[in-house]
């Protein structure tokens, strides 16, 4: 769109996927190639900067482990102002914008603001990371339901958010995200609640990336292995009977050195 016509632009808002850069959709691709103005978080892939036109401007405003570029409030005020200008503006998003991604406020924002917007779904860190780590989330005998929970609470602050602890009875599957820094904590809450210690867990750092790296455990051992292993963050936590699986399926890490480690003791 020409900005110089005194129109609004439109602004969509899509999943970049879980990080590999083709894990977009092919609709997120198209979205970007018609891009004026990209706004991008920091877990997005940097490949897919290039799918924008070369004269597309590029605006980093990720957030990782509350060192944030912008604040929220000025991530949408970004986003409608260039829009205004008659901009077509991707806001583009790690994972699935619905999915512990803010992207239901950008959408609120936009709608608010009298927008045209379209918000396209990517896959969620949580199907990507179990997919590369070969755990079906749910599994026909052993898991007949799933709960993405998230650790980091809206407030922050150096305690997690363990509002959701009591699914820990009823969900098959446990999906924690945000959860790496707490995962001692997490570990013990769930065992309070009725978990066994032997309760398999899969910890993945940078999901479906070359950088990948899990460690398998159990409740009561799992804090202690990531620990030795190193992992830092963004980290996803899979709880559950299924995560088991990924010491026979984990068919990514295998196709290079791996530090998985076996559930048994």
């Amino acid at each position: 769109m020409n900005p110089g016509e005194n129109r609004p632009g439109r602004v969509y808002i899509v999943g970049a996927g879980p990080g590999a850069g083709d894990l977009i959709t092919l609709r997120g691709v198209a979205a970007l190639r018609k891009a004026d103005v990209v706004l991008y978080d920091a877990l997005v892939s940097a490949s897919l900067l290039g799918q924008a036109p070369g004269e597309a401007e590029r605006v980093f405003v990720g957030k990782r482990c509350g060192n944030h570029s912008m604040k929220q409030e000025e991530i949408s005020r970004l986003m409608i102002d260039r829009a205004r200008e008659g901009k077509t503006v991707v806001r583009l998003k790690g994972g699935d914008p619905f999915i512990f991604a803010r992207g239901g406020e950008e959408a609120l924002a936009c709608a608010e603001a009298g927008l045209e917007f379209e918000v396209v779904p990517g896959v969620s860190a949580a199907l990507g990371a179990a997919s590369y780590l070969g755990i079906p989330l749910t599994h026909r005998g052993v898991s007949s339901s799933v709960a993405f929970v998230a650790a980091h609470g809206a407030g922050g602050g150096d305690s997690p958010d363990l509002s959701w602890i009591g699914l820990a009875r009823s969900a098959g599957t446990i999906v924690i995200f945000m959860g790496g820094s707490w995962l001692d904590r997490i570990a013990a809450a769930l065992v309070e609640t009725g978990l066994p210690e032997s309760t398999p867990v899969a910890v993945v750092s940078n999901a479906t990336t070359g950088a990948q790296k899990s460690v398998l455990g159990t409740l009561g051992t799992i804090a202690g292995r990531v620990a030795q292993a190193g992992l830092t963050t963004p980290t996803l936590i899979v709880v559950g009977e299924v995560a088991r699986m990924s010491e026979t399926l984990n068919w990514f890490e295998r196709q290079r050195h791996t530090i998985c480690e076996p559930v048994s003791p």
